[in-house]
């Protein structure tokens, strides 16, 4: 086992709700945190008092934040032991206070965080927000790009923001994701010239291509359409058992009512070398063609 310490992480931002009127707010707001990583909630004064199982209930099953929420008389104990705070509001305030982006606001929080600072964000009542003394108390302004005709946000909801955005600011890439979808390695030009020829014999067997003199033509659309999307391997091969279940079955002879004369034409072809090879298609197996595979 090695003996090299592993870096500690830099500390979170506390999260300080200002006089906060209802219980299910805290706890939507625990929940929000939980969801990028804060867990350290403080409340001034909360209106209905401290514990409040109408938050709890709200949380989700944060408790951790829940259990280790503090409660302080009044802004300026809150703040006492923070070294950078920000005061969230939706409206400009007279002063001289910096005001930042959310985006930014997160790198300025990491920043500080890293350099081994504590930090803090205010968050005002769901009413009215902060007072312009509470505000005085923080270090600088964070709002958010909001439609200035409706740039009231719930108190959860601007809680989600920050806590998302001091999240984003610590990864490697701001566009990295828990989980990716499937590794699928682009189709070859001979799988996806396989699909040409399966689907174009079909539609040449439905007489698709009529009049003769015009198939041509319409070979050369069908290939641009189906040359745009990039297809992955994967891909081709349910569309070639889409084509082949559409082009072997029908109403007389349906899948599961034996072997097609055709689709057996094909197979046979394909394993003696015949001109007409479908390279997809599997042979046989207890009488049945397997032409999903």
């Amino acid at each position: 086992m090695s003996d090299t310490p592993i870096p500690a992480q830099p500390a979170a931002p506390v999260i300080i709700l200002v006089e906060p009127q209802l219980g299910e707010n805290i706890g939507m707001v625990a929940r929000a945190m939980a969801n990028f990583g804060l867990g350290e909630l403080r409340l001034v004064n909360p209106r209905d008092g401290w514990p409040n199982e109408k938050a709890r209930a709200a949380a989700s099953n944060a408790d951790h934040v829940i259990d280790g929420v503090v409660v302080f008389p009044d802004l300026a104990s809150a703040v006492a032991d923070l070294n950078f705070v920000f005061a969230t509001t939706a409206r400009q305030r007279d002063g001289f206070k910096r005001v930042a982006g959310p985006v930014e606001a997160g790198r300025t929080l990491r920043g500080h965080a890293a350099s081994g600072l504590r930090t803090g964000i205010l968050f005002g009542r769901e009413r009215f927000g902060l007072y312009n003394e509470e505000v005085s108390l923080a270090d600088e302004i964070v709002t958010f790009p909001v439609d200035p005709r409706f740039a009231s946000l719930n108190i959860a909801q601007a809680v989600l923001l920050m806590s998302y955005e001091w999240m984003k600011s610590g990864l490697e890439d701001e566009t990295q994701t828990n989980f990716s979808g499937p590794e699928m390695t682009p189709a070859t030009k001979d799988q996806l010239h396989g699909l040409f020829n399966h689907l174009e014999s079909a539609l040449d067997t439905r007489g698709y291509f009529r009049p003769a003199a015009k198939k041509p033509k319409m070979v050369d659309n069908l290939r641009s359409v189906l040359t745009r999307p990039g297809f992955f391997a994967p891909e081709l091969k349910v569309l070639r058992g889409v084509v082949a279940s559409l082009d072997y079955f029908s109403p007389k002879e349906p899948r599961g009512a034996g072997y097609p004369d055709r689709k057996a034409k094909v197979d046979h072809a394909a394993h003696s070398g015949g001109a007409d090879s479908d390279e997809d298609d599997t042979p046989p197996v207890g009488g049945r063609g397997l032409d999903n595979d």
